[in-house]
């Protein structure tokens, strides 16, 4: 062998380091631990992403949501600059009146529906049961349907008491005697679609024209999320004549119509499209009748129920709103069906309802649309779902589709 293979095939020995501390064994069971960890965690991770994967798979959604656009939402400043003046209301009541949606006054009386069926009145501050519209059992959603959920109510000038039962149709209910007489049935299609959800109304001075709204011919009133999420378009704005007893459509193809008010000419009809968060118009008289147009679009929140002001004006209801700056979770879906889909596949309505920010609005508009003030309530402390603005007498009465209370609210102290 020469020298050239001597070196090729010399192998060098490292230098050892000799130090009088003891050399630390290899820990094995760290090791061993870690692995475990990490394979406990992606099985865990696996078992839960591969039910939910499954899920969102196989499983239906509920609805099929529409394609929706919106205008990006009016900024929260000049009149309607958050504030806390909802705040300054006093509950009535409270423990004893559930979902109050809507409420009238003859006389010195003040008259609600409640979601167990009753129409009650309220006189010298306590509550009388006047009427019942459906059947036992009552209290729960399931119930409704037979049971009946009186939302929209209205007193005509003959003080006379109408009600629109959103599961039973139009009510004729006399204030003083309870006694009660059925105008529209909600078992009678009308043009071939079903009443599946009445919802607000208006009655003529002279009490011959009944307005009002039908939300849905596919969801019930215990379906509304559904009903709203989906953005279906098959509401409609009816009239019901008194004398003739027919029912006619006036407007169709409304997304989730809701609160009803007549001009005070009784020109016009103003409708609140609340998953659209605008307010529509509709001419029964004069010269216009006939036409359609918008009246306010781009609202802040969600419009519920429209009720007259001592101004001239209209007091609107808004139970949740479009913040600006913020961030409204409708907005941001209505152009992502899919993500609706998937939402309704895993979650119920009433664990959805739990993720809608609390916050009540009520503004006064002008008679021309343009908003001349407003009242809110950050996180809904003191009015919570509120359904409807009802002045009277220099207050302003805070209905609610759900709380079990009224709110009473002083104008003159704000």
């Amino acid at each position: 062998m020469n020298e050239t293979d001597g070196l090729r095939y010399r192998r060098l020995n490292r230098a050892k380091i000799i130090t009088d501390e003891p050399q630390a064994p290899e820990n094995k069971n760290s090791s061993y631990s870690g692995k475990v960890f990490r394979v406990t965690l992606v099985t865990l991770a696996v078992s839960l992403l591969v039910p939910l994967i499954g899920a969102i798979i196989l499983l239906e959604s509920p609805i099929e949501p529409q394609y929706l656009s919106f205008l990006e939402p009016p900024l929260m400043s000049g009149a309607l600059e958050p504030n806390f003046k909802l705040r300054q209301a006093e509950r009535l009541f409270e423990g004893q009146l559930i979902g109050p949606e809507s409420m009238a006054n003859i006389g010195g009386v003040l008259y609600t529906g409640t979601a167990d069926g009753k129409i009650v009145k309220i006189e010298d501050g306590k509550i009388h049961t006047l009427a019942t519209l459906g059947r036992p059992p009552c209290g729960t959603q399931k119930d409704e349907p037979n049971c009946g959920r009186p939302l929209g109510i209205r007193a005509s000038q003959n003080r006379t008491l109408f009600v629109a039962d959103a599961y039973l149709g139009l009510f004729e209910v006399n204030p003083f005697t309870g006694e009660v007489k059925e105008l529209v049935s909600t078992q009678i299609p009308v043009n071939g679609k079903r009443l599946s959800f009445v919802n607000d109304l208006d009655v003529t001075r002279d009490g011959r024209k009944i307005y009002f709204t039908a939300s849905s011919s596919k969801w019930q009133r215990r379906d509304y999320a559904y009903l709203f999420m989906e953005g279906i378009n098959d509401g409609r704005l009816l009239e019901y004549d008194t004398f003739t007893k027919e029912v006619t459509v006036l407007m169709d193809d409304l997304r989730f119509p809701n609160g009803v008010q007549l001009s005070p000419n009784e020109d016009f009809v103003l409708v609140a499209e609340l998953t659209m968060a605008r307010i529509r118009r509709c001419y029964v008289s004069g010269l216009n009748k006939g036409g359609l147009d918008l009246f306010v679009e781009n609202l802040p929140g969600f419009p519920d129920n429209i009720r007259s002001s001592s101004s001239g004006g209209y007091w609107v209801a808004m139970s949740a709103v479009r913040p600006n700056p913020g961030f409204s979770m409708h907005d941001f879906l209505s152009q992502k069906p899919w993500i609706k889909k998937i939402i309704f596949k895993l979650l119920s309505q009433e664990t959805l309802m739990k993720f809608v920010p609390k916050y009540s609005l009520v503004v006064e508009l002008h008679d021309s649309g343009v908003c001349k003030r407003s009242f809110h309530d950050p996180h809904g402390t003191v009015a919570t779902y509120v359904s409807e603005a009802h002045e009277q007498d220099g207050y302003l009465y805070l209905g609610s589709f759900r709380s079990p209370f009224l709110c009473r609210l002083n104008l003159n102290e704000v």
